[in-house]
């Protein structure tokens, strides 16, 4: 029997342990990139209320299978994607990371193992290193709601990651002047250092601030573009 808890980060992240015969597809995502905007929001708020629930299961929490971590990974991912469908974009990206990661939690797990073999003792959780994104109000730096679950995720999935550094870059969009868009995306980064670092995330935290730099969506001077009032956090 495969005891999950001997298997490396990497392998679980290249997704090694799911039962024989079942397949992830290709194209991760297309068939919610295919559903329209009203059965797509449906379709990933479902995706996410399954994951949320899975990750208060208890004895999903406690089994010795990689069911826990990609409920939390689908929990995270299909938020992200919802944030952006708010905004009314349909990220291929977080789409597809949210249709993967579901579909791997949802897999029929290899839980037989050997008569007689030894069993690890418990282990810290793989390292997700993300990206995790959080998307913000117009002139905020309040943490909002949806913003809350992902950054919850975040501080949980990164506990294994042991010294490696969260670098956490805020930015805003071209509403307002460069000055001050500059410190509301300083804002921006450090509540959300305080947040996960009130919350159990345990690596290095870092943060920059870029401002207006590096938009998601290019938009003229003085545009209000939520996809880029946002922070961004990734795991090195």
């Amino acid at each position: 029997m495969l005891n999950y808890r001997k298997w490396p980060a990497s392998a679980l992240a290249l997704g090694c342990l799911l039962a024989p015969g079942v397949t992830l597809a290709q194209d991760a995502g297309s068939d919610l990139m295919s559903l329209d905007r009203k059965s797509l929001k449906v379709e990933v708020q479902s995706r996410f209320d399954a994951a949320l629930a899975q990750t208060e299961t208890a004895s999903v929490v406690s089994a010795d299978s990689p069911a826990f971590m990609w409920a939390s990974q689908a929990k995270v991912q299909c938020g992200i994607a919802r944030g952006f469908l708010k905004s009314g974009t349909k990220d291929p990206v977080s789409l597809g990371k949210c249709d993967e990661a579901y579909r791997r939690m949802m897999a029929p797990q290899m839980v037989s193992e050997a008569p007689g073999a030894p069993l690890a003792p418990p282990a810290a959780g793989p390292c997700l290193a993300g990206p995790y994104i959080v998307f913000f109000d117009w002139d905020s730096s309040r943490i909002s709601p949806d913003a809350v679950t992902v950054l919850d995720s975040a501080a949980a999935s990164t506990v294994g990651c042991g010294s490696a550094t969260i670098r956490i870059a805020g930015y805003t969009d071209r509403s307002g002047s460069e000055q001050y868009n500059m410190g509301l995306s300083t804002r921006r980064a450090e509540v959300v250092r305080g947040y996960l670092a009130g919350n159990g995330a345990t690596a290095q935290l870092t943060t920059q601030a870029f401002g207006e730099g590096n938009p998601r969506v290019p938009t003229a001077d003085g545009v209000r573009e939520i996809q880029n009032r946002r922070v961004e956090i990734t795991v090195e």
